[in-house]
């Protein structure tokens, strides 16, 4: 069990922004006959933290609240995590507009905890030209909020600095997960240290790195079961994340109900990682390190001489992720989102300019066919 400012809960949250949708259908046409099972389920076994966001499934996750979960279980039986969207922000008018419309969508009258959305260096500005903290402030103060704080996908620096100025804050979502946690640029452990330091609880995002850590390449599939045929190889992932000191929940965006089942008989009696287990991690984020990928270093001269402006470099970035993360399904919403606005792999029309300006001589137009395979 897990500590949210006094109450003990288990530690597995719902995160609420890759639900079931119906066949066919859209991020809008969420399939709620199987979101309610998924809810029972989820709150038969004793779980009760539901995260949800403004644009998740283009709004429509929020409304999960209200048709899933209000007035069919007793509200204090459940906490909901929702979050202001900085992107849309121009004014303080438009924080109270955004935050009456979820309070609409979800049929809450408070939250229990409440995120400025995904702070970054280049959201500071704006929360500060538009009165964003002093507005979250207010939210706690009239009691439509019970805790406060934000979800941060910056480096660790920037959020030292943000918790020294801002000692309102009481828990921020981080990114951690065993792959992530010594990245150069996702910095997971030094942003975990640093809300340590300043004494704030933490919530994990992505700790099964979207999916990519549930069928991972098969070298890594081994280890895992070399050193237990019986764990789940997303198990290892959830339990890195649970196991740190400090965390109050561990968010999986479970998409069905096989992956809730699973998911919550992983978390039911959760026990911390041993040493020997936290080994066969390291061993698994070295065997990561050393699997073969397209030697691309993101110069851009391919950019520089394509005729149909393709992100050759993002492409080919999602390709290595493929390699070792196995997991095609997962990496098409972050596909289309890349190319929506043109520069898809299969507009290629193979003049292989591209290869001639390759400073490491890489077969471009063979990999993005491939690409379009996977993703398209």
């Amino acid at each position: 069990m897990s500590d949210f400012f006094g109450k003990k809960i288990k530690e597995l949250g719902f995160g609420l922004m890759r639900l079931p949708v119906i066949p066919g259908g859209e991020q809008k046409d969420i399939d709620f006959d199987q979101v309610q099972k998924m809810v029972d389920l989820f709150m038969e076994r004793g779980y009760s933290y539901f995260d949800t966001a403004y644009l998740y499934h283009n709004g429509y996750s929020e409304t999960v609240i209200k048709k899933c979960l209000v007035g069919k279980y007793p509200r204090d039986s459940f906490q909901v995590i929702d979050k202001m969207p900085l992107w849309n922000i121009k004014g303080r008018e438009d924080y109270e507009g955004i935050f009456k419309t979820q309070l609409e969508r979800t049929g809450l009258e408070y939250f229990d905890l409440y995120f400025l959305h995904g702070i970054g260096v280049g959201s500071l500005e704006t929360l500060d030209k538009t009165g964003g903290w002093d507005f979250l402030k207010s939210l706690k103060e009239r009691g439509l909020a019970k805790h406060i704080g934000f979800s941060y996908h910056s480096p660790a620096e920037p959020l030292n600095k943000i918790l020294d100025e801002h000692p309102e804050v009481e828990l921020v979502q981080l990114q951690i997960n065993y792959v992530d946690w010594d990245s150069d640029s996702v910095q997971s452990r030094l942003c975990y240290e640093a809300c340590r330091k300043h004494g704030v609880a933490v919530s994990v995002m992505e700790p099964i790195k979207g999916g990519a850590l549930a069928n991972p390449h098969p070298d890594i599939v081994k280890i895992f079961k070399d050193a237990n045929p019986n764990a789940s190889v997303a198990s290892w992932a959830l339990r890195f994340a649970a196991s740190l000191e400090g965390v109050t929940a561990v968010l999986s965006g479970m998409s069905n109900l096989e992956q809730l089942d699973e998911n919550t008989q992983t978390m039911m009696d959760f026990k911390p990682l041993t040493d020997a287990e936290r080994a066969v991690i390291d061993e698994a984020v070295k065997a990561f390190s050393k699997i073969s990928t397209i030697p691309c270093t993101a110069c851009k001269y391919c950019m520089d001489e394509c005729p149909q402006k393709i992100n050759i470099p993002g492409i080919i970035g999602m390709l290595n992720d493929y390699t070792k993360y196995q997991s095609a399904a997962n990496q098409r919403f972050g596909y289309n989102m890349m190319t929506g606005a043109g520069g898809k792999a299969s507009s290629c029309v193979e003049c292989r300019l591209c290869e001639k300006h390759c400073p490491q001589n890489i077969e471009i137009t063979k990999h993005l066919k491939e690409a379009v395979k996977l993703y398209e």
